[in-house]
């Protein structure tokens, strides 16, 4: 099979490309290296996959030094001529599309680099998918489209048209896109929406990375709405795992589907959506404690109100990924930290 992973400088497409390469797969990863965070943990990632930072041209695709089934290429997403070409010129059997611009606080002060990136890019993935034949498109949605949303756990059958932020709102936009696509073009296309994934190699503007780096440092934290949060951490393998049993498997049509009572997750057009999330909340002060525990040394903490955009609590019901592919996330968020810090301190050397 040969697979186009985007992002594949990112936190998720980075271990979802190693992972693919490892399987023997034909990879092709495509990253802007934008600095939305610090690049040389980017440039770091892709060290890891055998690509070089002194080789990388823009729009011109680099053979790993590593591994024989894995190239790279420099791209924005909305570089439409470029991207359409590199379709056709590769003719991928299916594509894993990760990249766009994260973050909910950045999109209040940065909203059309959201538009740009997520919304145009990812149309052009489409028309990518569309004019070469790709088998199936999977992408990255996101545990932020549920909004207002205060139904517990967060269900893919449900309606999730209240977004509180602008990127939470082009996320359910790929959402709508790609079901047009289906129904217009028969593209097998699912969603999956993350659940505040961790891990080695993490994001800098995530929770734990931050928190780590501060306690370690001997700087206080932010506690944002006092510490009454509860979030579904995700530990990076278990996202993987599930992006790849669920991207092997393309979107299927429900033959059950009703227009006059429609399911939200699923349609009579090949299309899908799946929650992949750990189904167990940790409240933020535990998350707190275990961060502490595993560095053994205590947190100065800044208690403060509720950020803009953000929400109170997440929680994914995974029931269809479940049932569909007999795969629960079960990594605990103590032992997912525990990887986290050791890689933490090796890589930064602490």
């Amino acid at each position: 099979m040969k697979i186009l992973i985007t992002g594949t400088a990112g936190f998720i497409g980075f271990h979802l490309a190693k992972r693919y390469i490892k399987r023997g797969d034909e990879v092709f990863g495509l990253d802007n290296i934008n600095d939305y965070y610090d690049v040389n943990l980017k440039y770091g990632r892709l060290k890891e996959t055998g690509i070089q930072k002194e080789d990388i041209v823009y729009n011109k695709s680099i053979q790993s030094d590593t591994f024989s089934n894995y190239k790279f290429i420099k791209l924005n997403l909305e570089d439409r001529d470029n991207i359409l070409n590199l379709f056709k010129t590769e003719k991928f059997d299916k594509v894993c599309n990760l990249a766009a611009q994260a973050g909910v606080g950045y999109s209040l002060k940065n909203p059309y680099t959201y538009i740009d990136s997520n919304i145009v890019g990812f149309l052009n993935i489409l028309e990518g998918c569309r004019q070469n034949e790709v088998k199936h498109l999977s992408y990255a949605s996101s545990s932020s489209v549920y909004g207002l949303n205060e139904t517990m756990p967060f269900s893919t059958h449900d309606v999730v048209d209240h977004p509180i932020s602008l990127y939470a709102a082009t996320k359910k936009s790929n959402e709508l896109m790609a079901h047009t696509y289906s129904k217009l073009y028969n593209i097998p296309t699912t969603g999956l929406r993350f659940f505040t994934v961790y891990g080695p190699w993490g994001r800098p503007d995530m929770a734990l990375f931050i928190f780590a780096k501060n306690i370690i440092e001997g700087k206080p934290i932010n506690v944002n709405n006092y510490g009454d949060m509860q979030r579904d951490f995700t530990y990076i393998d278990d996202i993987v795992e599930g992006i790849i049993r669920v991207t092997d498997s393309p979107a299927q049509s429900n033959k059950e589907w009703s227009g006059k009572k429609p399911d939200t997750s699923s349609s009579i057009a090949p299309y899908k959506i799946y929650n992949i999330g750990n189904s167990s909340p940790v409240k933020l002060m535990n998350f707190i404690e275990a961060i502490e525990e595993a560095i053994d040394k205590k947190a100065e903490k800044i208690m403060l109100p509720m950020q803009i955009g953000d929400v109170p609590a997440t929680w994914a019901d995974t029931s269809d990924l479940e049932n569909d592919f007999n795969y629960k996330p079960d990594t605990s968020v103590k032992e997912g930290i525990k990887k986290f810090i050791e890689w933490y301190v090796k890589y930064y050397k602490n």
